[in-house]
């Protein structure tokens, strides 16, 4: 498994570093500038950048997110990463506890030898103890594959071609001769490949992923266990032994609640208090049939949740055990055509912008009535956009739903909402430990869910997040707002009701205010215009 893993990575990187130094060469060669002098200076800063990090990132954990990393776990777990550093001779990491009821842990460091595990409190609530070792194996993986080191000289990169474009524009601006084509050119080039090598180091990221997910499933010999945890902590499952579990310890103010980087998932359990698999089918749906979860993943460090566990399922009978999860729902119908209609509405009020611009740079010259054909473009901008807004925030009714119905939909996405109201218990911040995080996740009788408190002013957010949002903590709420899904299933607030009292958010009144105004500019441009 390792050696596959880094023939993958070699592979990879030699084919991102062969491209980084064709463009180097081209830019000295061609220009005669010299370019490896800042590329150098990039390099040593990007290094140093790297041997301080994990201190940096030890002194976040500690300040923003209240990280103790003093703490003492459990025995088997104990015994367990015992076991995993003798048997691969690295040090004993550092382990760091986050004082929160929310499912997540984390690695960061240089190497295997000076790796740092963070754990939450949810992390040991929620999880059996199998389920925790399978989730401490995936970190461990990650810094017995050498992640962190890999990932940083692979970003270097897209980093540095980035910079090579800026130079070019520079250099295409400071010249006046020709080899300002071959600079333009150059710039050109090194931007496409920018691009290009941003989508090779995620899917890197991403197959880095799986095979921790791997070496986890060779190191406990459980893969189960590992699809278990990965359906708690990545989609935020409540069961009856959970629930039981948390109505014990509810008295020491312990909390369940799902991270702004997982996905919610209400899965109800069954009567013996396993996990109810046809409920995670319907929630698995949305990945496994909406196109925009493909493209998110695209865009993302991290493989879809629903993938990892059937990777993970396929291999279970390797270990005696039953698949943990089979995918076998028939789509009735393409989604392809809601997808295309979104993507359209998505970026017709860009695409009618940089037209409206385009149009007036030429014809600059020759309009007699600038101030019309302004208002005119300001007109269409607008239309589209509003197309756009109701489509994100459809319908003023708000139907009563669950965590579990929300999920069960798939014709949802960031541009097309499903307006509902929820009741159910704040039971901690969207993000865990973070004391700049205003957002909440909700649970009610069958999941968990994540709440995105935005008001329009970004600064007022952080004041809230500060000084006000421990008061919702554990209690009974009601809230009003649209669901969406990107891939993380959330719901952006409108109201939330607590002790009678209602607070507003005011997004949405707010660009409706932005749409009159705008509407009234226009109308007064056109006017001048005539």
């Amino acid at each position: 498994m390792k050696k596959g893993l880094l023939g993958i990575s070699l592979i990879t990187l030699s084919g991102l570093y062969i491209l980084l130094s064709a463009i180097i060469i081209l830019v000295s060669i061609l220009l005669d500038f010299p370019v490896i002098y800042g590329i150098g200076i990039s390099i040593i800063i990007i290094i140093i950048q790297f041997l301080i990090s994990p201190f940096l990132t030890d002194l976040t954990m500690k300040w923003f997110y209240k990280a103790k990393f003093k703490y003492e776990i459990p025995e088997y777990l104990k015994s367990f990463i015992d076991s995993v550093c003798q048997e691969n001779k690295m040090k004993y990491p550092k382990i760091g506890f986050i004082d929160d009821g929310a499912p997540n842990a984390f690695t960061y460091g240089h190497t295997k030898n000076d790796a740092r595990i963070i754990l939450t409190r949810g992390i040991f609530e929620l999880l059996t103890e199998e389920e925790v070792k399978a989730v401490v194996a995936h970190e461990l993986g990650h810094a017995l594959h050498y992640d962190m080191i890999f990932m940083t000289v692979a970003e270097l990169v897209p980093l540095i071609l980035y910079g090579i474009y800026e130079i070019c524009n520079k250099a295409d601006k400071n010249n006046n001769n020709n080899s300002n084509d071959y600079i333009e050119l150059i710039g050109m080039i090194a931007y496409v490949i920018y691009l290009i090598s941003n989508y090779i180091v995620l899917w890197l990221s991403r197959t880095r992923e799986y095979y921790a997910d791997a070496y986890s499933v060779e190191a406990t010999k459980n893969p189960n266990a590992l699809a278990s945890a990965l359906v708690k902590v990545g989609y935020g499952l409540t069961t009856v032994e959970t629930n039981k579990k948390h109505s014990a310890a509810r008295s020491n103010a312990l909390g369940i609640f799902d991270s702004k980087t997982s996905k919610a998932l209400a899965v109800t359990s069954t009567e013996d208090g396993s996990i109810d698999k046809e409920n995670i089918k319907q929630a698995m749906k949305w990945e496994q049939w909406n196109i925009w979860a493909k493209w998110y993943e695209l865009h993302s460090t991290h493989p879809l949740i629903s993938k990892r566990l059937l990777k993970i399922s396929s291999r279970s009978k390797e270990f005696n055990q039953e698949p943990f999860i089979i995918f076998d729902l028939n789509k009735e119908e393409s989604y392809l055509n809601d997808f295309l209609l979104e993507l359209l509405i998505n970026f017709l009020p860009i695409i009618s912008f940089i037209i409206s611009v385009i149009i007036l740079i030429i014809s600059l010259d020759t309009v007699t009535k600038p101030f019309m054909f302004i208002g005119i473009a300001i007109l269409i901008c607008l239309f589209f956009s509003y197309i756009k807004f109701k489509r994100r925030y459809r319908s003023s009714h708000f139907k009563e739903a669950t965590v579990r119905d929300l999920l069960s939909e798939t014709k949802v996405s960031h541009i097309t909402s499903i307006p509902c109201s929820l009741e159910g218990t704040i039971i901690g911040r969207g993000n865990p430990g973070c004391i700049f995080n205003e957002d909440f996740v909700i649970k009610d009788e069958s999941g968990i869910i994540f709440l995105d408190y935005n008001q329009p002013v970004h600064f007022v957010n952080k004041i809230f997040a500060l000084f006000k949002s421990k008061e919702y903590f554990d209690k009974k709420v009601k809230v009003t707002g649209w669901y969406r899904r990107s891939p993380v299933p959330y719901v952006e607030l409108k109201t939330i009701e607590i002790d009678g009292k209602i607070k507003k958010v005011y997004t949405y009144k707010f660009t409706i205010f932005f749409y009159i105004v705008s509407l009234i500019v226009a109308i007064v441009l056109i006017l001048l215009g005539l």
